[in-house]
């Protein structure tokens, strides 16, 4: 039997995919497939896939003829997989030796429906440890109480998917699947479903995961108007944690982390398309205005003079939504 499946989608990562698939062969084992879908790239990562699946032991490539976003290349994988346990990886990151042989141990050992982990995330040379906001390691918790206190970090604000293995059970209850067709913010959904559904959880820091920062091909480093998904992908947390028999209590932090990533998005609309950006203004005033006003009125007290007021003059623009390109 497969004991775990490693989930890896490549888009036009040519210049970082070595260093994934290097650090893939150190984590092979026996009984580990790896999976790498390519998400029909167009530079030369195809023919380093074509060579991985014959020399990355374990390795099982699959290819979109459309090219679908991260969230469908996971779902991709995630149909393919047959392990006992899953994870994942991005196509331009890479992991220190016998990090998966790690995790599974450790999700073994607890007994748990997943487990959450540290990374280090690295922005050229610069390395930077990144902790899951939990400060209780090695023990069996509840996923649900992780998602509280409203006023701090917490898990769900650690969205990471490779951060971390899950039982198969989750994939079989329909909790590990990303929502289609989002192309940023597309974990935010995925990892309040997860905690608030899943049983069990821990957190383990463990440091394998290196998480490479300001690629330029990244989403995080581009301003066109797939950036706006994020707004879709805040719209369903809301939306499903208001059906939550625990709504009263869970959506103060919804809100508060939605209204946070509108009013990051906002102080740095310098990076966006001229388009883009009045769209995301125009589109963030609706999102406001959907949320309960109580709720945001609180987020806004919580927040720092700046952050809050780019909010309150934007809950003053007339509404005037209009997606750009197709965006929401």
């Amino acid at each position: 039997m497969v004991k775990l499946s490693v989930i890896v989608p490549f888009f036009n990562v040519q210049t970082y995919a070595p260093d994934t698939l290097r650090s893939l062969c150190a984590n092979a084992r026996e009984d580990f497939e790896i999976i790498l879908v390519d998400d029909c790239s167009s530079d030369g990562t195809p023919e380093l896939l074509d060579r991985a699946e014959r020399e990355v032991p374990g390795a099982v490539l699959v290819r979109h003829e459309v090219n679908g976003g991260l969230a469908t290349a996971r779902n991709t994988g995630l149909d393919a997989a047959r392990g006992e346990y899953l994870t994942f990886l991005d196509g331009d990151d890479w992991l220190a030796p016998g990090h998966f042989e790690r995790l599974v141990a450790v999700i073994e050992e607890l007994a748990v429906d997943f487990v959450r982990t540290d990374h280090v995330q690295c922005t050229g040379r610069a390395r930077t440890v990144q902790r899951v906001p939990h400060g209780r390691r090695g023990v069996v918790l509840d996923p649900r109480a992780a998602i509280l206190p409203a006023d701090r970090s917490t898990s769900v604000d650690y969205p990471f998917a490779w951060a971390g293995v899950y039982h198969r059970r989750l994939l079989e209850e329909g909790l590990l699947h990303f929502t289609p067709g989002l192309r940023t913010a597309e974990d935010r959904p995925w990892i309040w479903r997860l905690h608030r559904e899943a049983r069990t959880f821990a957190v383990a820091g463990l440091l394998g995961v290196f998480y490479r920062r300001g690629v330029p091909t990244s989403l995080t480093q581009i301003g066109d108007v797939r950036q706006l998904d994020f707004l879709r992908a805040f719209d369903q947390v809301i939306e499903e944690t208001a059906k939550d028999p625990d709504a009263d209590r869970l959506l103060p932090k919804a809100v508060r982390t939605y209204c946070a990533i509108i009013s990051h998005h906002l102080g740095s609309l310098e990076r966006f398309e001229p388009d883009v950006a009045r769209a995301l203004r125009s589109m963030s005033a609706s999102a406001l205005r959907r949320m309960p006003p109580d709720l945001v009125k609180d987020a806004l007290h919580s927040m720092d003079y700046d952050r809050a007021a780019r909010l309150r003059r934007l809950r003053r623009r007339p509404a005037a939504p209009r997606p750009v390109g197709g965006a929401l």
